[in-house]
């Protein structure tokens, strides 16, 4: 790539005010599309009520690929140029969140161009008669901007920090930053399965406590980790010493972990609760991130339950003299936390969704509720006898 963008130049400014349009547009793009989603897809599940959802989506995808045209030819170059004014600056002038989100920018850069390149040998392949228009070109351009306008991610952590390979593996070239992908929005809520519903309102409450421990206590433990990484690592997130800084991160993962404990026992409990809770209440009570988030939730269990199991049968085979202490076990626990902290910062993100969906149904009378006793209303001109 050849960079001729000097920073504060006519260019550069003119092309900075073409992306101030393209973000403009783009807001207005993706509000026109949220206001449509949730009027054509269910509150609960987000499922779709029209065949003409996706045709939807496929406009919106195409415009906000068109209002990104006149930014295009120039995003490797104003991306090139925020790296250098970022190196540029002052310790007490930056923050973290730069170095991240020009990184996050420079790597969406080139899967952009990537994407526009794979478009183009692709439509060189089209047969003559693949036409706009026709359904041979129309669906493998629908195809390209679907994956240019939310490509996948690489698996990783979903927070800043350099991720940390397992002890005795090669370190990764994974990016700071990067987060794993979520579910599909249009996902059904959640399979109760054989989860039990808690009608012991008592012990329900205990468990909605335990969610608001877990959060609070979560919430402390990043902060401490948010702290010692901004103070531990260079301007783009990589550690000054890795090693201590490993350490570190699996003090955090099994922090995170052991707080969770005493809400583990009931989270499937509360989970089915609350997609009942959710299917009872009025249209007007319910939020339309409700059911994603026990749907994020759902998935996080599962595959905490299975990582869990996983570590079960990996400590019932360490060898005997293998106890907490040796490098055996503590490598062994520590890969365990680190695979499960991701699906525990789901829950910190989202376990609040189970506290709130119970608060509305409280506020909401039960459709299964008697009906007040009716009062008697006495007839005009006579007096109600009073009971002394």
């Amino acid at each position: 790539m050849t960079v001729s963008l000097e920073p504060g130049s006519p260019s550069h400014r003119l092309h900075l005010s073409q992306l101030a349009i393209y973000l403009r547009h783009s807001r207005q793009i993706l509000a026109a599309w949220d206001l449509y989603s949730d009027r054509h897809s269910d509150p609960e599940t987000f499922q779709p009520h029209e065949d003409a959802y996706s045709l939807r989506q496929q406009k919106r995808d195409a415009d906000t690929l068109s209002a990104f045209g006149l930014a295009y030819p120039h995003a490797d170059e104003l991306v090139h140029v925020g790296e250098r004014q970022l190196a540029q600056l002052s310790p007490s002038d930056r923050t973290h969140r730069y170095a991240w989100q020009v990184r996050e920018l420079r790597e969406a850069t080139e899967r952009l161009y990537a994407a526009h390149d794979e478009w183009l040998a692709l439509r060189r392949a089209l047969p003559k008669n693949a036409v706009p228009g026709t359904e041979a070109f129309d669906e493998p351009l629908a195809e390209s901007y679907a994956g240019a306008w939310s490509p996948p991610r690489p698996v990783g952590h979903p927070r800043p920090g350099p991720h940390r390979p397992p002890p005795g593996t090669a370190p990764s070239h994974h990016h700071p930053g990067t987060s794993r992908q979520r579910p599909y929005l249009h996902s059904p809520l959640i399979s109760i399965g054989r989860s039990t519903i808690l009608f012991d309102h008592t012990a329900h409450r205990e468990h909605l406590q335990n969610v608001g421990h877990f959060v609070r206590d979560s919430k402390e433990i990043l902060d401490a980790w948010d702290a010692y990484s901004d103070e531990c690592t260079d301007l783009y997130g990589w550690p000054y010493d890795e090693h201590t800084y490993g350490l570190r991160q699996s003090e955090r993962d099994a922090e995170t972990a052991e707080a969770f404990e005493d809400l583990r026992a009931s989270a499937r409990h509360l989970l089915a609760t609350a997609a009942v809770q959710l299917k009872t209440l009025p249209a007007t009570a319910v939020q339309n991130r409700w059911g994603y988030q026990l749907g994020v939730l759902q998935d996080a269990l599962e595959r905490l339950d299975t990582l869990h199991e996983e570590w079960l049968t990996t400590r019932d085979s360490l060898p005997a003299d293998a106890r907490p202490g040796t490098p055996a076990f503590d490598d062994a626990i520590a890969r365990y936390h680190a695979e499960a902290w991701s699906y525990l910062d789901d829950w910190a993100t989202h376990s609040q969704a189970l506290v709130d969906i119970d608060s509305a149904a409280q506020r909401t009378p039960s459709p299964l509720a008697p009906a007040p006793a009716a009062t008697a209303v006495p007839a005009p001109g006579r007096t109600a006898a009073v009971r002394r």
